[in-house]
Parts: C-alpha cells; sequence; structure tokens
C-alpha cells in the first residue's frame, strides 16, 4: 500500500493556494490525474519522486518516504519517472540507456522485446523518432522495477496515431510488470483506456475521485454526450448565432440562440452537450 497526505503552498494561477492531497493507492493499480493547469498536479508528482520539499506523510509499503520534514532523498525512493522531455542520454545507445539504470541485462532485454525496440538496441536516440524515444524513457524508467512509476503527461507532445501505439504499450508493460503507476494527463480517452482510478485536482484539492466510467461519462441533465472545449469564434448570422469550438485536436461550428450566445466570448472555456440531438454549448467558469 502506497498512503500520501501532504501539504505544500504555491503560487497558481489564481493566486497562492495551498497544495493538500491525501489519497492511497493499492499495489499494481493505475490512476490518472486530471484537472486543469496550475492546479497542483506536476507538483504532486515531484514530492512524491523527492523532487521538492512538502510536509506530511509518504508511506510505501512501510518505509516511510516523508514523515513531517524528514524525507527520503530521490535516489533511495524505488521510483521511476517518465516526463514529457525524453531525457535520455545522447552519447549512449538504447540499451546503453536502459543498463546505466540498472545492470539487469535479462530485464532489459524483457523490456525491448515488450516495446517492439530489440532492433534499435544499439542506435543511438538521436536518430530514432520522439515515440521511439519515449518507449526508450519508459523502458529505462522501469529498469530499477520501481514501487511507483510515475508519469508526467508522457505522450503530450505525440500525434494521435502515435498515442494511441504507446498507450497500448504502457498498458501492456503495466499489466507485464504489475507496478503501481500514477499518470497525470489531460485527455479523457487516454484516461479512460489505461487508468483504473481518476483523482482530479482543482486549485490543490481533490474534487474528485472514481472510476473513469463515473468521472468521464457523467452527463447533465438529459444530455447523450458532453465534451470539454475551448470557444474560438463566436458570430451573429442572421437570426442565429455560429461558434466555433475546439475539442480537443477537432473544430466543429455549433449554431445557438440568441439566449445560449448571450455573454459567451473566444477564449471562454465551454461544455459542448446535446439533448435530444440538439447541440448546446454552456459556458464554464471564467477564470
Amino acid at each position: 500500500m502506497i498512503a500520501l497526505k501532504v501539504r505544500k503552498k504555491l503560487q497558481g494561477a489564481a493566486g497562492a493556494m495551498e497544495l493538500a492531497v491525501e489519497l492511497e493507492l493499492e499495489p499494481g493499480s493505475f490512476t490518472a490525474i486530471q484537472g486543469p493547469s496550475g492546479s497542483g498536479k506536476t507538483t504532486l508528482l515531484r514530492i512524491l519522486a523527492g523532487l521538492e520539499e512538502a510536509e506530511g506523510e509518504i508511506s510505501v509499503e512501510g518505509e516511510f518516504w516523508l514523515r513531517g520534514r524528514r524525507a527520503l532523498p530521490p535516489q533511495e525512493r524505488s521510483i521511476g519517472f517518465v516526463f514529457q522531455e525524453y531525457a535520455l542520454f545522447p552519447n549512449m545507445t538504447v540499451r546503453e540507456n536502459l543498463l546505466y539504470a540498472a545492470s539487469d541485462e535479462a530485464l532489459a532485454d524483457r523490456l525491448l522485446e515488450l516495446t517492439q525496440l530489440r532492433e534499435l538496441a544499439e542506435r543511438n536516440p538521436a536518430i530514432l523518432s520522439g515515440g521511439q524515444k519515449q518507449r526508450v524513457a519508459l523502458c529505462r524508467a522501469l529498469m530499477r522495477r520501481p514501487k511507483l512509476l510515475l508519469m508526467d503527461e508522457p505522450l503530450s507532445a505525440l500525434d494521435p496515431a502515435m498515442r494511441g501505439q504507446l498507450q497500448e504499450t504502457i498498458l501492456r508493460l503495466h499489466r507485464e510488470l504489475g507496478t503501481t503507476t500514477l499518470m497525470v494527463s489531460h485527455d479523457p480517452a487516454e484516461i479512460y483506456r489505461l487508468a483504473q482510478r481518476v483523482i482530479r485536482l482543482e486549485a490543490g484539492q481533490v474534487s474528485a475521485d472514481g472510476t473513469p466510467r463515473r468521472l468521464l461519462l457523467e452527463a447533465s441533465g438529459s444530455q447523450k454526450f458532453s465534451f470539454l472545449g475551448e470557444l474560438l469564434q463566436i458570430e451573429k448570422r442572421d437570426a442565429i448565432y455560429v461558434a466555433v469550438v475546439a475539442i480537443g485536436q477537432q473544430i466543429v461550428e455549433v449554431v445557438l440562440g440568441t439566449r445560449e450566445a448571450e455573454g459567451l466570448r473566444p477564449g471562454d472555456r465551454v461544455v459542448l452537450g446535446t439533448k435530444a440531438f440538439a447541440p448546446t454549448l454552456t459556458l464554464l467558469k471564467r477564470v
């Protein structure tokens, strides 16, 4: 069992706030952390890794990584960390990058096989694609057989097709190795596909905790679907308004009535939904 109860004062997007999180993670579980920018998601991962100071307790299988202000240094924590950046050693081959983390050739071979990197084992990272580099980074993070794998939006820089492929890779590795995993992601599809549990952080506090189905598929009223998006443009055309909304990597047009369009402006975060197959647009809290 991994148990944490941490506090840290932060300067968020809306000003000063306190990160105050209390969680328990089951061994072998896959948990996603979701929330707006500046809510404390990355800071929480860095506290777990020992890269940032905090107050409270972190207990991993009975060993205290943090107790009060006394903290175990990062190198003494059984942690694997996968960042958005690959952070590979350019002067080492793929295999050497893995063996630098731990001299376990059998595990390195198994990870290279699981991630389809065996044929690239003797090549340097400079000639690899972004997806291949991220696979190497993932393998390296697992070389120490960590008790906790932390991933901070590891696939955010990749195109949708490559993201899908690497999601399959992450899922395969998780099932094979059974590592307890905590991942920050803004991608609902990615979270639904990979995670068993979702923690939603807002202004440093846990605002929701549940299964992906409950948190990501919940609808408002009689809506048949709803998506978070950003209003890019809104203009009046005769008796109607036409709104252009970005949802992930897609852009859609929505026809609105005068009442629905009232008060909306470009840059607003909105919810695009439907009732009886008629699209609706609802303004979220404006920052």
